[in-house]
């Protein structure tokens, strides 16, 4: 009888088992299908650029409330949200790197869109 319910724990174990492996299996394709997504929806240096920083142009958007690439309402809302997360204000470390890292990925990109811009009217005198 102890044989017969070591069987059944080994078999069980074994099909949990394989499930498992397979679900991750998915779940890492199911990532690395999302990654090149967003690299492809990106351009080029604007991807390297959300690699670097480490965090994505449409992410750093979110965290400073930002629907265009508007400096100054950049700046407005970076100036409030990094006040507002002070440590001696009682807010928090973590939140207010995330908005300094939300404010260097956006005035990255607003680099890689001037410099476009350059190239788009050298391009055009010629």
């Amino acid at each position: 009888q102890a044989k017969y319910l070591a069987q059944i724990i080994l078999v069980g174990a074994q099909v949990v088992g394989r499930a498992f492996m397979r679900a991750l299996r998915q779940e890492i394709a199911a990532s690395r299908a999302a990654a090149d997504a967003r690299g492809r929806s990106e351009r080029p240096q604007s991807a390297a650029a959300s690699r670097i920083i480490g965090i994505s142009l449409q992410e750093a958007q979110q965290i400073l409330n930002v629907s265009s690439l508007n400096p100054e309402e950049i700046q407005k809302n970076y100036d409030h949200l990094f006040k507002v997360n002070d440590k001696s204000v009682g807010g928090s470390f973590y939140l207010q790197s995330k908005v300094v890292r939300a404010k260097e990925r956006l005035d990255e990109e607003l680099r890689i869109q001037a410099k476009g811009d350059k190239e788009k009217e050298r391009k055009a005198e010629t």
